[in-house]
């Protein structure tokens, strides 16, 4: 439990650190951004696959696949929904549209833990209710301040959780997984890189960005291990409320990128704020709780 509260929060951590250094991207596009995220974090993620000796994962997957075709499908969904959320994440910032993007990660934790509940018949202890309530009060806040929900914001609060239930249902919530999923977006990826404008020729011209995307794909590969290692080693709704660690830290980014929190979003961030730590709090006395019979 302790190292899945771990994993997630330095993952969000790594997530702010992404989305600080988008803009330093600049001229690229967000498609070009997603092409080369992904083809800069795979060769990182197989890094990874190799040192944890997970190859093996993938070659089970492969051998699944050739016992049973259909099963492949299942892996198409799979990587097409991350994919989505990838691409999402790095073309909200670029049209406008990080208002609706943010509020959907807000919402996701809260549809996570009714996913919990319903499909995996998950409880929560008394502090990750209170954590829940709490954070129900900012998002409701946040919903009667923008007005209303848009696409993009039930993209993500529901594309997310279908992701992580199909995961943990075809039994691919691990590294082998996931690189996976990153090998299969790979042509994707390469035809929005290529495509003309060509951003090599824009990498070319733009000495920083031979820096930059090798950064982002060593951030990118780090904190999505480590999100999929906290989608495994937590229940689903405990996964879903530490969720809320990654917007808080966006906004703190907002802040440092010159953005300011109005007052009365503080009725939204607030509540969120407390909850986090509450969760936190709840995970580090049930660790020792935990930890105390073994000890005696």
């Amino acid at each position: 439990m302790f190292k899945g509260l771990i994993a997630s929060v330095s993952a969000s951590f790594l997530f702010g650190v992404l989305y600080y250094i988008a803009p330093a991207l600049a001229p690229l596009d967000g498609e070009q951004i997603f092409g080369w995220r992904v083809l800069s974090t795979l060769p990182f993620t197989t890094l990874l696959l190799l040192w944890r000796k997970d190859a093996i994962k993938v070659l089970l997957l492969l051998k699944r696949v050739a016992r049973h075709p259909p099963f492949a499908l299942a892996l198409l969904l799979s990587a097409a929904l991350l994919g989505s959320q990838l691409w999402l994440f790095l073309w909200a910032p670029l049209h406008g549209r990080a208002l609706a993007v943010s509020l959907g990660y807000f919402l996701l934790p809260l549809i996570m833990v009714l996913a919990g509940r319903v499909l995996f018949a998950e409880r929560l202890t008394r502090g990750q209710m209170l954590a829940a309530a709490l954070a129900v009060l900012g998002v409701l806040h946040e919903l009667v301040t923008v007005g209303g929900l848009s696409w993009e914001t039930w993209f993500v609060s529901i594309g997310y959780t279908v992701y992580f239930a199909l995961r943990r249902r075809i039994g691919t919530a691990h590294i082998g997984g996931h690189w996976l999923d990153m090998a299969v977006l790979s042509p994707v990826a390469l035809w929005f890189v290529m495509r003309g404008p060509s951003s090599l020729a824009l990498a070319g011209e733009h000495a920083h960005l031979w820096v930059l995307i090798p950064v982002l794909g060593i951030l990118s590969a780090v904190a999505l291990a480590l999100y999929m290692m906290a989608s495994r080693l937590l229940p689903l709704g405990l996964f879903g409320l530490l969720s809320y660690v990654e917007p808080v830290l966006l906004a703190l980014v907002a802040l440092l990128l010159g953005e300011s929190i109005r007052p009365q979003q503080w009725w939204t961030y607030g509540p969120i704020f407390v909850a986090v730590g509450i969760l936190v709090a709840d995970a580090i006395l049930r660790q020792r709780g935990a930890a105390r019979p073994s000890a005696a």
